[in-house]
């Protein structure tokens, strides 16, 4: 789909402890849900590596905005389900510090954005359930629990519609 809208742009397959890029090669290296996935210890000198001078590495989190009273009910209900302490979203807690050790003095700017989106039960069972979280407790819990939870969404939002809203946590560090 990218490749049909967008051909002029190439598209580099790597993951964030080894980039396939050239040493300050970029002004902007980002991060969408997904920094958990890598090493701190490798993916921080390879973004510090192809960053140019004044390039900035961007990293953020959708959580759960477990202030909204059904998104908090259902982070229960996952927890009781598969047996976890509380459940929060990434929000790169503890990333600052990481950054700030492996790469010396960065610049650093922090932002929390409230989103909020409507859509279909379905849609949204689906996304939940491709979290890490369902993955590793594989079909059959995941299914059970998505099963309940329809019931459960559809009592909260009759027209099947779900309004999910979400806190991101946005870490912006420029390379010197």
């Amino acid at each position: 789909q990218f490749r049909r809208g967008l051909p002029e742009v190439p598209i580099v397959r790597g993951d964030g402890n080894h980039l396939p890029l050239a040493t300050a090669s970029l002004d902007f290296l980002t991060y969408a849900q997904s920094w958990h996935w890598t090493d701190p210890d490798r993916s921080i000198p390879e973004a510090l590596r192809v960053l140019r001078p004044g390039g900035a590495l961007a990293l953020w989190w959708n959580a759960a905005a477990l202030d909204v009273p059904w998104i908090d009910a259902q982070t229960s209900r996952i927890e009781r389900h598969f047996g976890l302490g509380r459940v929060v979203g990434g929000n790169g807690d503890g990333t600052h510090e990481a950054l700030a050790a492996s790469a010396g003095r960065l610049d650093f700017d922090r932002r929390h954005i409230r989103w909020t989106r409507r859509v279909p039960v379905g849609t949204h069972l689906a996304n939940i359930s491709s979290h890490s979280l369902f993955l590793v407790h594989g079909e059959e819990r995941t299914a059970a629990f998505v099963d309940a939870e329809r019931r459960h969404l559809l009592a909260v939002f009759p027209d099947g519609m779900v309004e999910e809203t979400y806190d991101v946590g946005l870490l912006l560090a420029i390379r010197p």
